[in-house]
C-alpha cells in the first residue's frame, strides 16, 4: 500500500495547532472545495470514491448526503458522531486525539457540500484527552479564518459547537444522540418514518456522519475520486486482544483478517493458537481459523453472518473460554441498555443470568436452546442496534463453540488450560 492518507501525521507532536496542521498541506482541500468546486461536484465526487460510513453501518457517504433536503432557506445541520464507545474501537479516538485538523477539515467541506451553517461534534465524555486537542485545534481554525463568517473570502459561513456525551454508549446510536444533543435522555427515536436526513437535530434535515468518515473527505477531494479509490480505499481497523502488536491499522479496505491478524498486527503470542475473532466489535459475530481469509470488508463479512462494523478485529487465542467472552460482552450490553424496549431491557438480562449459571457450574442441558430462542426474539425487535447487538455473538458462538457449553454444563467447569505463555516473538 502507499503510504497512509490518514495516519501519516497521526502522534507527532503539535497536530491540533493549526500552524502544524496547515504546514503539511491542511485546510488545501478545504479551500479547493470552497473556491473551485460546488456543493453538487462534492457529492458526486464522495459518491464516485465509494467512501461508506465508518460508524458501523457502512452507508455509502455520498448517496446519504444526496438523500438531505436542500431546499433554498431551509435551516439543516451537520452532525458529527465522535461517541466512540463499541467494545475494542479506538480508531475516532485515535484520530481525534493525533490528528484532530483532518476531521475539522472534512466538516468544513460536508458543511459547504450539504450548504449547512451550522454544526455539531458530538464528543464521547470519557474521551478527555481527545476532547481537548478538539477544542484547541477548533479555536485554532477560528483564529485562522477556517471557520466562521466569510470564510477564505467565499461568502460560506460555518459555525461548529462540540458537545460533550454523558458516557453514554446508548447515545452512539444516531437518534439517541440527537435526543441527547437536543437535551433530553439518550434513547433511540421510533423509526420509521423519522430518518435524520429529512427531520434531524430539531427536527430539521439533517447530515450525520462518524469521526473518521469525516476525516477521509480531504484526502478524496485533494486526489480525486480515482485517487483516492487507488488507496485500497483505505480503512482504520482497531486490533486489539491477543496479538503482539495491538493498534489502529491503516489498510486498503478488504484486506484479509489473516493478513491483518499475522502481518501487520504481528501475529499471536509465542506457543499461541487462533481461536476466534470479532471482526467488527463486539456486536459482530464471531469467527473461527476457517474464516482468516476472509477479506475484512462490509459485504464479504455480511455473507458470513456477521459484518465489518466498527472495524474492530478482536482477536481470541487458544487460552480464551468463550462462554465467559460472551458473558462478558452480554453484561456490556444489558449494562449499557438504555431500557426504552422490552427486547433489549428483558432480553439482555435473562440472557446474562443464564450465562451465569452455566459459568458457575449450575448449567442445564435446556439452556442453549433457551438462549438461542431469547436471541431470536431480540433480532429485528428492537428500537435500535444495541439489542440487535447481543444475538449475533452469541449464537455464533453457540454454532461454533458448542462444546465448550456442554462442558461447562455436564463438568460444572471450563476445560480451556490457560498455560503460561513463553517469553519471545510472535508465532504465526
Amino acid at each position: 500500500m502507499p503510504e497512509p492518507l490518514l495516519m501519516k501525521y497521526v502522534g507527532r507532536p503539535g497536530r491540533d495547532a493549526v500552524d502544524e496542521y496547515v504546514r503539511t498541506g491542511g485546510y488545501e482541500a478545504a479551500a479547493r472545495a470552497l473556491k473551485e468546486l460546488t456543493p453538487d461536484d462534492l457529492v458526486a465526487m464522495v459518491e464516485a470514491s465509494g467512501l461508506r460510513g465508518r460508524g458501523g453501518a457502512g452507508f455509502p457517504t455520498g448517496r446519504k448526503w444526496r438523500l438531505t433536503p436542500k431546499r433554498e432557506g431551509d435551516v439543516r445541520y451537520l452532525v458529527v458522531n465522535a461517541d466512540e464507545g463499541e467494545p475494542g474501537t479506538f480508531k475516532d479516538r485515535t484520530l481525534i486525539e493525533g490528528d484532530p485538523h483532518q476531521i475539522l477539515e472534512g466538516v468544513l467541506i460536508a458543511s459547504y457540500a450539504n450548504r449547512v451553517h451550522r454544526a455539531f461534534i458530538y464528543v464521547r465524555g470519557e474521551m478527555f484527552l481527545g476532547y481537548e486537542r478538539l477544542r484547541r485545534a477548533l479555536e485554532g481554525a477560528y483564529a485562522r479564518g477556517f471557520f466562521g463568517r466569510n470564510i477564505l473570502g467565499t461568502g460560506f459561513d460555518l459555525d461548529v459547537t462540540l458537545h460533550r456525551g454523558a458516557g453514554s454508549y446508548e447515545c452512539g446510536e444516531e437518534t439517541a444522540l440527537l435526543e441527547s444533543l437536543e437535551g433530553r435522555r439518550g434513547e433511540p427515536r421510533v423509526k420509521p418514518p423519522y430518518y435524520p436526513a429529512v427531520k434531524g437535530l430539531y427536527g430539521r434535515p439533517t447530515v450525520l456522519n462518524n469521526a473518521e468518515t469525516l476525516a477521509h473527505i480531504p484526502h478524496i477531494v485533494r486526489l480525486g475520486a480515482d485517487g483516492y479509490k487507488a488507496y485500497g480505499p483505505p480503512i482504520l481497523y482497531s486490533v486489539s486482544g491477543h496479538v503482539t502488536r495491538p493498534g489502529v491499522k491503516e489498510l486498503p479496505i478488504g484486506t484479509s483478517l489473516r493478513e491483518i491478524i499475522f502481518e501487520h498486527a504481528g501475529g499471536l503470542r509465542p506457543g499461541r493458537t487462533f481461536k476466534a475473532v470479532f471482526p467488527g466489535g463486539s456486536s459482530a459475530a464471531i469467527l473461527t481459523a476457517e474464516h482468516l481469509d476472509t477479506p475484512a470488508d462490509f459485504d464479504s463479512l455480511a455473507k458470513l453472518g456477521s459484518m465489518l462494523g466498527s472495524s474492530a478485529i478482536i482477536v481470541m487465542d487458544d487460552t480464551t473460554c468463550i462462554p465467559a467472552v460472551i458473558r462478558r460482552t452480554v453484561e456490556f450490553y444489558r449494562d449499557e441498555s438504555c431500557g426504552k424496549c422490552t427486547p433489549c431491557r428483558e432480553g439482555t438480562i435473562w440472557l446474562s443470568q443464564i450465562l451465569d449459571r452455566i459459568l458457575d457450574g449450575h448449567g442445564r442441558m435446556t439452556d442453549l436452546e433457551l438462549m438461542d430462542g431469547i436471541a431470536q426474539q431480540m433480532t429485528g425487535l428492537c428500537l435500535c442496534a444495541l439489542g440487535e447487538s447481543v444475538p449475533p455473538a452469541l449464537r455464533a458462538s453457540l454454532t461454533y463453540f458448542r462444546d465448550e457449553y456442554l462442558h461447562h454444563i455436564r463438568a460444572g467447569s471450563c476445560d480451556v488450560v490457560r498455560a503460561p505463555v513463553a517469553a519471545g516473538g510472535a508465532s504465526g
